[in-house]
């Protein structure tokens, strides 16, 4: 009789990790685990932005060369999320087979890395003139970076294939964490803009190996030697068929970036870096909503297939992103100047009061892009020529509306993101049962 309240209470314990787990285990769980992933991933690039914005002079080209990057970058995502959709479905090949397959296109990309780098090198003033920096080997390096981020997605999205969402989320937030100790410390030494710009190919290098390893030591099979398995599938017939990806993350990479290029080249240089330290703030959630959605494609895709109701992935993406929302807009309403000051100093508060009409800008497009993702691993288009019409016209709006200041180009962007949240959200949200079913 003396062991019951203990028992009782080792049963407690053991019910509470069962409850844990259970949650784990379920579509919240593991869509929130990544999302997580995705906030301490942004936790440590935002971590970058204060000791890039405290250590460069000229921030502004920094955040200038970045946002050229991300929509470089664009192709790896919208590839991503073709590898974890056709890996759920196990058109690129199971256990070994998935290995060859991306063994071959690691080669393919690694190649054309070099090719790329060779080809930036020698186009290195006309490119930097096109971004509107003065730093042209750091402008060389976005072409051959964004062949990384193609080769490092591929690899993500397989393990996402592969239902190993711990491996993913580890190598989002390891990616930003060597970002900022390798470009820190290259432009600690001198090397400035272009140094700190340097740290963003180099992550993407330790965490492609990352992502191998755990990638074959997902699918190794005893007794099975991978090195002879027969790739399924060729890289360009992949790319061939994930052009409705690349289209609409093209589509998403321009409405999250396109305002800090047009800023660089309306501003100057000390309004263009407050901006983009602002911007880069007000972005949070669109980070929040990508870690959702490397759960929400794969989910929705294997739902689809097996005729279930897809709704609920959406919702519960969504319901993450509001949730997360609520705090974060009311810290940009009450100390958005606080918190902009203590990040980045009171040199680059010229455009504090955009904070609030940007982040809620943002929080739109986060809803954007998770619809947009859901409507992908549906295989449904009819989201292209409207939000991309959208995407379009913004840049056209901030380079010629006036003012041109902060407040002018948050107004444009707010009313830019309200418009394509509702022609996203109202697709994604329509005939749902029958594209679920069909």
């Amino acid at each position: 009789m003396t062991d019951a309240p203990g028992m009782r209470q080792g049963g407690g314990r053991t019910t509470l990790r069962a409850r844990v787990e259970t949650l784990r285990a379920s579509d919240v769980g593991r869509a929130g685990g990544l999302a997580a992933a995705m906030i301490a991933n942004n936790v440590v690039a935002l971590g970058s932005t204060v000791v890039f914005a405290r250590l460069l002079d000229d921030y502004g080209s920094l955040a200038a060369l970045i946002s050229f990057y991300l929509i470089l970058s664009v192709v790896g995502q919208a590839l991503q999320v073709a590898t974890a959709r056709d890996a759920v479905l196990g058109q690129l090949g199971e256990g070994p087979a998935l290995t060859a397959t991306l063994r071959s296109w690691t080669r393919s990309l690694l190649l054309l890395t070099l090719a790329v780098g060779v080809v930036s090198v020698l186009l290195r003033a006309p490119i930097a003139r096109a971004v509107g920096v003065d730093q042209e080997w750091a402008a060389a390096v976005g072409l051959p970076a964004g062949v990384l981020w193609l080769l490092l997605s591929l690899l993500r999205g397989g393990l996402q294939g592969t239902g190993d969402y711990r491996a993913v989320g580890i190598s989002l937030v390891g990616e930003q964490g060597a970002r900022l100790v390798l470009g820190a410390a290259l432009a600690a030494v001198g090397l400035g803009v272009t140094g700190a710009y340097l740290g963003t190919p180099l992550s993407l290098l330790v965490m492609a190996v990352y992502c191998w390893v755990e990638l074959r030591r997902r699918t190794v099979v005893a007794g099975v030697a991978d090195g002879d398995a027969v790739p399924a599938r060729r890289l360009r017939d992949h790319v061939a068929g994930a052009t409705t990806p690349i289209a609409g993350l093209v589509i998403v990479a321009l409405l999250q970036n396109v305002d800090i290029i047009a800023g660089k080249h309306r501003f100057s240089t000390d309004v263009a870096s407050s901006y983009s330290a602002t911007a880069v703030a007000a972005k949070v959630l669109v980070w929040v909503a990508m870690g959702a959605g490397f759960y929400l494609v794969p989910e929705t895709s294997r739902r689809h297939a097996e005729g279930e109701d897809t709704r609920r992935v959406l919702l519960n993406a969504i319901a993450i992103v509001l949730v997360c929302a609520v705090p974060v807009l009311a810290i940009f309403a009450f100390g958005g100047r606080a918190l902009l000051k203590a990040a980045f100093g009171a040199d680059r508060l010229l455009a504090v009061d955009a904070l609030l009409p940007l982040g809620v800008a943002f929080t739109l497009l986060a809803l954007t892009y998770l619809a947009i993702q859901y409507l992908l691993a549906l295989r449904r288009t009819a989201f292209l020529a409207p939000l991309g019409a959208i995407a379009l016209a913004e840049p056209v709006l901030l380079l010629t509306a006036p003012p041109s200041t902060p407040d002018g180009f948050s107004a444009v962007v707010l009313a830019v993101q309200a418009l394509a949240a509702v022609v996203a959200l109202g697709l994604a949200f329509t005939r749902t049962d029958r594209a679920g079913r069909r």
